[in-house]
């Protein structure tokens, strides 16, 4: 899972698959050889202090896994092997915090002389703190459900959910009090693929974007992702006015806070404390 600290690597070189992957139909009908480096980052210290084989990942068994999931599944595309093994294997083997995933074709049909052809995908697990909140309707279901559907979700772990408190609406538009939350979350997604995942539950509970800072039956936002600072048409990392927000300090505090804001570099219990 995620970690900052899991820089030791385990390396597996050339290992041989047979599979029945490609675009064009004899490929995928007959077959054929291909060949998988991985790098897999963890944690090796609880492995070499203690000498135990449960302290660390079994290399042997992630091979036997990479060939029989390759040998189970079919896709057109290196990139679809390639992204949909390397999340099925940081999917099973919890101890990884990353993985770098080569997969070699050396049969590609492209009809003039080559080695082969390969992808190299690099995957890992990523840290998020979520705002979470609803003014309308049954808000404690709310909160509730979308905590279920994001833990429901392949590729979410939710790892800490906060206390849900009462807050006064933000922005001036009247309306109901909400109720607040955070959440910590690990996650394979991206951040867009994140907030792709958030607005379908949004939309799921019924959200409908009306009235800016306007009432809502649920409201999940990005506060903070891994240590990034990114900006999109649709997206800003960390939250835009995140730090003049009670409803959004308030419950991150007790679940992060000595996060740090990676612009400004103070805490959320700073941050919060300088609303007071």
């Amino acid at each position: 899972m995620y970690s900052e600290w899991a820089q030791d690597e385990i390396h597996i070189d050339g290992l041989e698959i047979f599979a029945h992957h490609g675009v064009y139909p004899e490929e995928t009908r007959d077959g054929q050889t291909f060949y998988v480096n991985g790098i897999l980052y963890l944690d090796t210290h609880g492995a070499g202090k203690s000498d135990v084989l449960g302290n660390t990942v079994d290399y042997g068994e992630v091979c036997h896994f990479i060939n029989s999931w390759m040998g189970e599944n079919t896709c057109l595309l290196l990139e679809a092997v390639a992204w949909k093994l390397s999340a099925a294997i940081l999917l099973r083997y919890q101890m990884l915090a990353a993985l770098d995933l080569e997969i070699v074709k050396p049969s590609a049909p492209i009809g003039l002389p080559f080695k082969a052809v390969s992808l190299k995908v690099h995957r890992r697990w990523h840290k998020a703190y979520l705002g979470i909140g609803s003014n309308m309707g049954d808000r404690r279901k709310y909160l509730s459900d979308a905590v279920a559907a994001l833990g429901a979700h392949p590729e979410i772990e939710v790892k800490q959910v906060s206390e849900y408190i009462v807050t006064e609406p933000y922005g001036g538009v009247e309306q109901e009090d909400f109720l607040n939350g955070a959440l910590e979350i690990e996650t394979l997604l991206g951040p867009e693929e994140l907030l792709e995942v958030l607005h379908e539950i949004e939309q799921g509970a019924g959200r409908e974007r009306i009235i800016h800072w306007g009432p809502r039956t649920l409201d999940l936002d990005i506060l903070f992702y891994d240590r990034i600072c990114y900006e999109s048409e649709d997206l800003v990392i960390p939250h835009p006015d995140l730090e003049n927000r009670l409803f959004v300090l308030k419950p991150l505090n007790t679940i992060a806070p000595y996060w740090r804001h990676p612009a400004t570099g103070r805490t959320v219990r700073e941050l919060l404390h300088s609303l007071h």
